[in-house]
């Protein structure tokens, strides 16, 4: 793909996006931390359901912490897994406190050395919450950019490696949001929406046209063709 269609895609990503936030509802560092752990395999609203309980009555480290894995379960039992979840959360909160004076640590290696932390988790805490230019790869993000040959790779740090090296710097701060956010609604996995992409012309993805004919019937032909410099009305996306 050529930096000038890597552009287009961004550009118009950020039109209809201008102001995209994470779906993980949090306040703090550590709440988005505790958040992004939780959602492995289960869904940013399901997580929401479960810390609306939860963060009312422990939101720091010590507060967790004082919960025990037991009494956490409690709050999280609705989400997957929630038994291994609920030990790793009540370890790195004790870790937080015994190591980063309650702090939640600003760099990748001190996070992935966090339980229940990988590369793609403590990306987005340095991402969303201190503002790093990282990108996170989870499913979404892996398979945007390769269905629409933005960065493909054939696996998440490969398609992370080649994104942070072909995203225009501008864009970087909210890349992860523009594609997670794009492939949670619209570039979907099994039957993706090309019939209202907003990337639809400068995307390589081979049965584009295929899907796009997938329209319903009152919704043919409305691929949309931003003009330069003048992002829609309405664009705010979800989240």
């Amino acid at each position: 793909m050529s930096p000038a269609k890597r552009e287009e895609i961004y550009r118009r990503l950020a039109a209809v996006m201008p102001d995209p936030k994470s779906e993980l509802e949090h306040t703090t560092p550590y709440e988005l931390l505790v958040a992004v752990v939780l959602s492995a395999q289960a869904t940013d609203k399901s997580v929401n359901l479960a810390t609306a309980r939860l963060f009312p009555k422990a939101n720091t480290p010590a507060k967790i912490a004082a919960l025990g894995a037991e009494g956490l379960e409690e709050y999280i039992r609705t989400i997957g897994l929630y038994r291994g979840k609920a030990k790793n959360v009540i370890a790195l909160s004790q870790i937080l406190m015994e190591e980063h004076g309650g702090e939640v640590p600003r760099t990748r290696e001190a996070l992935e050395a966090l339980p229940g932390v990988g590369r793609k988790t403590a990306n987005v805490v340095m991402n969303v919450a201190f503002g790093e230019l990282t990108i996170a790869v989870d499913t979404h993000v892996f398979r945007v950019a390769n269905r629409t040959g933005l960065a493909p790779g054939k696996d998440p740090l490969e398609v992370e490696t080649r994104l942070l090296k072909v995203t225009p710097r501008k864009y970087l701060s909210n890349a992860h949001h523009y594609l997670i956010l794009h492939g949670r609604y619209t570039c979907v996995a099994k039957k993706p929406l090309c019939w209202k992409c907003p990337v639809y012309d400068p995307c390589e993805f081979r049965e584009k046209k295929m899907f796009a004919a997938l329209a319903p019937e009152n919704m043919k032909r409305v691929v949309p063709v931003l003009p330069k410099g003048k992002p829609p009305a309405k664009a705010r996306a979800k989240g």
